[in-house]
């Protein structure tokens, strides 16, 4: 399997520093604001889904975020599930949540210079988090996601849901050192996690064939220092400052990942974030 190696991370961290306060038009994964005290964020129960055969597509949708590798498996590469990264079924605050998502799309994305559907941001993370294969257009798979973020997403205005989207940026003070990350790592992660990544019972691999590829959001180390400054270690979110976030993240991203045999063809008119790991 390709992989990406170290010497290729340390200078997307270096690109990451230099470029820092360069605009990104594509970055819509990271939020710079925080919601609003006017806007409630209370996200619907699962248990509230309702006994219909509407209900059942939404339950299945259900299942499949939450036990992805199992439900899905011949659109799987990996071992993730679509809740390591969405936390709470996509119901978690700062985790990248699905709740208002629907309201979101269609929308413009440099990365593949089109207008998006969800359907194909959601065959965008079996392709590249999940280091996978899209779904079906139309399947059963495919329907249930969609009626599981859409039952999710009812109520919720466009810009309650924009306040919400993505992971919360969180400041970028000095170079990210991997090194550092690397202590941090067995101080904090390996419990969860493994000592060599590869993951555990108890927490998913971050490295490895069995993590996101290179071409997924969390490869970048904005995207997963913010990710792991809400919500790691799990449980304990908000207890590591933003330059061990970042420090986490530099160390994760610099160990060998699956490639993306289509990664050329990303952001073809600009707009590639400076973080971008290839």
């Amino acid at each position: 399997m390709n992989r990406r190696w170290p010497a290729v991370a340390f200078w997307s961290m270096a690109a990451l520093f230099a470029g820092c306060a360069a605009v990104e038009t594509d970055d819509h994964e990271l939020s710079s604001a925080s919601p609003t005290a006017e806007i409630i964020f209370a996200p619907l129960d699962p248990d509230a889904i309702p006994a219909t055969a509407e209900g059942g597509l939404i339950r299945f949708g259900h299942r499949l975020v939450t036990d992805t590798r199992n439900q899905a498996r011949a659109y799987v590469g990996n071992e993730l599930n679509c809740a390591n990264c969405h936390l709470d079924a996509g119901r978690r605050l700062g985790a990248a949540p699905f709740v208002g998502l629907t309201m979101l799309y269609p929308e413009y994305r440099a990365r593949n210079n089109r207008m998006n559907t969800l359907e194909d941001r959601l065959d965008d993370c079996f392709e590249r988090s999940m280091n996978g294969r899209p779904l079906p257009r139309g399947g059963r798979e495919q329907r249930a996601l969609v009626a599981y973020i859409t039952w999710l997403s009812q109520g919720v205005s466009k810009e309650a849901a924009r306040s919400w989207r993505g992971f919360h940026r969180i400041a970028l003070t000095h170079r990210p050192d991997p090194l550092k990350g690397k202590a941090l790592f067995a101080e904090r992660c390996s419990g969860c996690h493994g000592e060599d990544g590869q993951g555990m019972v108890t927490g998913p691999p971050v490295w490895g064939p069995g993590s996101y590829n290179i071409a997924a959001g969390m490869a970048r180390v904005s995207l997963a220092a913010s990710f792991i400054k809400a919500s790691m270690p799990l449980g304990q979110g908000g207890t590591l400052t933003d330059d061990e976030a970042h420090d986490l993240a530099a160390f994760i991203n610099s160990q060998p990942r699956p490639d993306f045999a289509r990664k050329a063809g990303d952001w073809p008119q600009g707009g590639r974030p400076a973080d971008a790991p290839y």
